[in-house]
């Protein structure tokens, strides 16, 4: 572990004997509540607006939506092809005390720590609200690296630099899916089928959104048993 690393786990590690502490941390990791489920209710707030430039505006949500997706391939892609790193948590070597990892997250163990995935994913969504929106974009990303990213090295789920390479993977994204050349390929074709067709368009967006939020978890969850069985 590089020294960056090292200072910043050791000084969590300096609050892991606050029992309050570990649960409120613990909780914020855990629950969809304080990560999608803040983030993406904006996105349809942005959608919903009537100001100026919506068709625009609508774009880029789009655009915003697809990079996220995208976002969460690659942080999964990126986590099975690179190098394994262990999660600090599971690390001896490090000497470090961290809140006992329920036996919800014992998957993690055999999942590479690098990159976030959760940092790829929302700060790519982050970015594109803060596109949209530079007042509310802010207070985004500060949510993203708050309430999302700063449990995870909390906790000993991830590095700091796993949640920075993440993080730094999800801005590009989005800021490449989001630029007029390439959006106007697709994210513009997408929004006139959403405008014929409002009500199979409400019904996907929905599926899509709660997918988004809970990244998916069940969806894997049940390949994952299928995969196992065959």
């Amino acid at each position: 572990m590089n020294s960056f690393d090292t200072s910043i786990e050791t000084f969590f590690s300096g609050f892991h004997s606050c029992v309050l502490c570990n649960h409120a941390v613990q909780a914020i990791a855990d629950m969809y509540t304080f990560k999608g489920l803040v983030l993406i209710p904006v996105l349809w707030w942005l959608w919903f607006q009537s100001a100026e430039r919506r068709q625009w505006r609508r774009e880029v949500v789009i655009a915003t939506t697809v990079s996220g997706l995208l976002a969460l391939l690659a942080g999964r892609l990126l986590a099975h092809f690179l190098p394994f790193r262990t999660r600090p948590a599971f690390s001896p070597d490090l000497h470090l005390h961290f809140p006992v990892v329920p036996q919800s997250e014992s998957l993690l163990s055999a999942w590479s720590s690098f990159p976030s995935d959760h940092a790829m994913l929302w700060m790519s969504v982050a970015v594109g609200i803060f596109i949209v929106s530079r007042r509310v974009g802010i207070l985004a990303l500060l949510y993203v690296a708050i309430f999302i990213c700063m449990p995870r090295a909390y906790l000993g789920f991830h590095y700091p630099t796993d949640l920075l390479a993440g993080a730094a993977i999800g801005i590009v994204i989005t800021y490449i899916m989001t630029r007029d050349s390439v959006r106007a390929h697709y994210a513009t074709p997408m929004l006139r089928w959403i405008e014929r067709n409002p009500g199979p368009s409400a019904m996907l967006g929905f599926v899509l959104c709660l997918e988004l939020v809970t990244q998916f978890d069940e969806i894997r969850a049940f390949a994952t048993s299928v995969f196992k069985v065959v």
